[in-house]
């Protein structure tokens, strides 16, 4: 049985006489394509082996990866003694682990993982304090409508202000308001209570 040639980049056969063709084809539309004859010593582009140069490719592909000449040593990596150890540690941990969580008794040489500290177990929640809350935000309030009367004072003196200033200072209102709704008068200081009058 003869051996079919194999054809080249460019779909070039070389019959054993030496003549070289491209054989016939057809088209998608159904059509067929003629046998083109190949001149003797014609090599067409995608034939022609480009000279590649290992160094500057090298160069080009840096970075990318990794470690230059380091490739083959991927492969070997997972079968190096190194991995063997990782592996049994790996495996020391899970036992470690399930150990802990079974009987929750940890024995002498199944310590616990030394970055694991102390947690406790449930978080405490921290008691906030309504009063504490409606102080702070009347600290805050009070330091907004100070900034916003000052810049008030600088655009009556004929300061030119920036379009985020003058927000601030028309949202003076808006802040007496809300410290009124949290029991301070406009200068930020706590109102008497209706049962304390001041004397």
């Amino acid at each position: 049985m003869p051996s079919v040639p194999t054809p080249s980049k460019a779909g070039i056969i070389e019959k054993n006489n030496g003549e070289r063709h491209i054989p016939s084809s057809i088209r998608p539309d159904g059509t067929k394509r003629k046998e083109i004859k190949i001149r003797p010593g014609y090599k067409p582009p995608e034939d022609v082996e480009v000279y590649r140069n290992r160094t500057a490719d090298a160069f080009r592909n840096r970075g990318s990866g990794g470690v230059p000449g380091a490739e083959g040593l991927k492969d070997n990596a997972e079968t190096g003694a190194n991995s063997n150890k990782n592996a049994k540690r790996r495996e020391a941990r899970k036992k470690a682990k399930a150990a802990e969580e079974g009987d929750g008794n940890v024995k002498g040489s199944e310590k616990k993982d030394w970055r694991e500290k102390d947690k406790p177990d449930e978080k405490t929640e921290e008691v906030v304090d309504p009063e504490v809350e409606r102080e702070k935000k009347a600290r805050n309030l009070k330091k907004k409508l100070k900034q916003a009367k000052e810049l008030k004072e600088k655009k009556e003196g004929g300061a030119a202000l920036l379009p985020e200033q003058f927000a601030k200072v028309i949202k003076i209102n808006e802040l007496i308001r809300e410290l009124d709704a949290l029991g301070f008068d406009a200068e930020g200081e706590p109102k008497a209570k209706e049962g304390e009058k001041e004397t």
